[in-house]
């Protein structure tokens, strides 16, 4: 089994020109046409945590949202949100508290893809390096502290300039860190702040970046892929 990740840190839908145009993300997101899609800065910061992209649009779309939302027009947990193609079952979604003096968290979601169980977490980490760190053991000791050993894939906006340096060394011992490449700032990327992590139970077959006319002005950041294949039991 094949599948397609994408995260996205989408700038609460303003691009480069700085018009907020939540139908250029979702255009984005068509070119993209992963099967699981994690979202960074989702909802606004203030007022109600709303959501940038209506929930109309993203129900004309191939995707659902995995339900973490604490407030009734967010679809996410501090700007965190996952969605996943139609047809895929969701089982269960949950917002996760990450340690951090400025807001923080995951989205993180179980769900059914051909009889297998597996776990998806999207997250936006902190500036600090040592706030990355901590958030990090806070998320594989939520993953560890599951019993039934779920394959699991973390995506999002690590904020690491560095692929295998500083924080990422958490994730030293059993799991598979796909850099893409250069996601970060859209125009020119220099800084690869996107990853994909993938657990033991995955084979990495592919990633990129995904650099096109529309996603260089869509948001400051540039959608990252990846093609995992799940290893047979």
């Amino acid at each position: 089994m094949q599948l397609t990740f994408a995260s996205y840190n989408i700038h609460k839908g303003v691009g480069l020109d700085r018009r907020r145009d939540p139908e250029r993300i979702l255009s984005v997101l068509h070119e993209i046409d992963a099967d699981i899609i994690a979202l960074q800065e989702a909802d606004r910061r203030i007022g109600e945590r709303a959501s940038v992209l209506p929930r109309a649009d993203i129900d004309d779309t191939r995707w659902r949202v995995i339900e973490v939302a604490r407030r009734p027009r967010s679809i996410g947990w501090h700007g965190n949100a996952l969605l996943v193609r139609r047809g895929i079952d969701i089982v269960s979604g949950e917002a996760l508290d990450l340690p951090t003096i400025e807001p923080r968290g995951a989205a993180c979601g179980e769900i059914v893809v051909e009889g297998r169980s597996l776990r998806v977490i999207g997250t936006h980490l902190d500036l600090s390096g040592l706030r990355r760190r901590d958030q990090i053991r806070s998320l594989l000791g939520f993953c560890n502290a599951c019993d039934r050993n779920l394959p699991t894939v973390i995506m999002g906006d690590f904020n690491q300039w560095g692929r295998q340096t500083g924080a990422m060394r958490e994730f030293a011992h059993g799991w598979h860190i796909v850099t893409p490449g250069r996601s970060y700032p859209s125009r020119q990327p220099v800084a690869t702040l996107d990853r994909i992590v993938a657990s033991t139970h995955w084979n990495v077959v592919s990633s990129d970046v995904h650099h096109t006319a529309l996603s260089t002005v869509a948001s400051d950041h540039l959608p990252v892929k990846a093609v995992l294949s799940l290893i047979k039991k």
